[in-house]
């Protein structure tokens, strides 16, 4: 012990150790200075002192599709009774074969629902393309909270910007990799969202942050990010309370199914 205190105070700077006996246990402070914190390490010789027994973690089931028992199933594959149009209306878009499909030009449609922290699974497929290429190539996006926007798009053997292909955070953000498959083919986004956190006073208390799974891959590591997603200019963030999944119609015919999510 002796020996690790002459180490810190050789390799620390303004750093003052201190070490007391308090019921037969040697208890080691580290003073920091400079700093508004105090670090502090413990001589622990019994394990039962670091078992921690409560509270436990509820028990959920994953036996059902790989679905969680506590998740909300935001489309049971038979209608929309979740969604409706950002006017209140009911939702327009295509339901067949266990999957619904974008109309295009019947506008975007959200969640009923309001959600703040989230973990979001969703599957969508892009149509086989005819002749069209980069951005309006299988396009859509899904929106968290109606503004944070993770790009979906047609990214195999498709050119664009980086910051605007599948997996990005749309304009904000280039995925890790892309880990896109063909058209036609059903894709998997697993989404951990956390949602920004505003003062008294409405201003911005925390960045929201993304960590997105695309077919299984991490493409998105906790990218914190830096407002509202915008088409034109910079982001920036604006007070707002819990809010909707929004699911873009951008023109093209996409098809979503198995959606379900978790409150956190």
């Amino acid at each position: 012990m002796k020996n690790y205190l002459s180490m810190i105070r050789r390799k620390t700077k303004n750093v003052a150790a201190i070490s007391t006996l308090r019921r037969g246990k040697l208890i080691i402070l580290l003073c920091v200075f400079n700093a508004n914190f105090l670090i502090s390490a413990e001589e622990i010789v019994n394990p039962e002192e670091t078992e921690i027994w409560g509270p436990i973690p509820s028990i959920i089931d994953t036996s059902s599709q790989s679905v969680p028992s506590d998740a909300i199933i935001l489309f049971d594959g038979e209608s929309l009774h979740h969604w409706e149009k950002i006017d209140g209306s009911e939702a327009l878009w295509l339901i067949e074969e266990n999957a619904f499909t974008i109309k295009p030009g019947t506008g975007d449609i959200v969640t009923k629902k309001k959600f703040s922290d989230l973990q979001l699974h969703i599957e969508w497929r892009t149509p086989i393309p005819e002749d069209a290429i980069g951005q309006n190539r299988g396009n859509s996006g899904i929106f968290l909270q109606r503004r944070y926007e993770l790009q979906v798009l047609d990214s195999f053997n498709n050119e664009t910007y980086v910051n605007g292909q599948a997996g990005s955070i749309y304009k904000q953000y280039i995925p890790l990799v892309n880990a896109s498959r063909g058209p036609g083919i059903w894709q998997t986004y697993d989404i951990v969202f956390k949602a920004p956190t505003f003062n008294m006073d409405k201003s911005l208390k925390t960045n929201a942050s993304m960590t997105v799974l695309h077919n299984g891959v991490l493409i998105q590591n906790n990218s914190i990010l830096r407002g509202s997603t915008t088409y034109i200019g910079l982001p920036e963030y604006e007070f707002h309370e819990k809010d909707s999944i929004l699911l873009q119609d951008h023109g093209s015919k996409i098809s979503f199914r198995n959606v379900w999510a978790r409150e956190l």
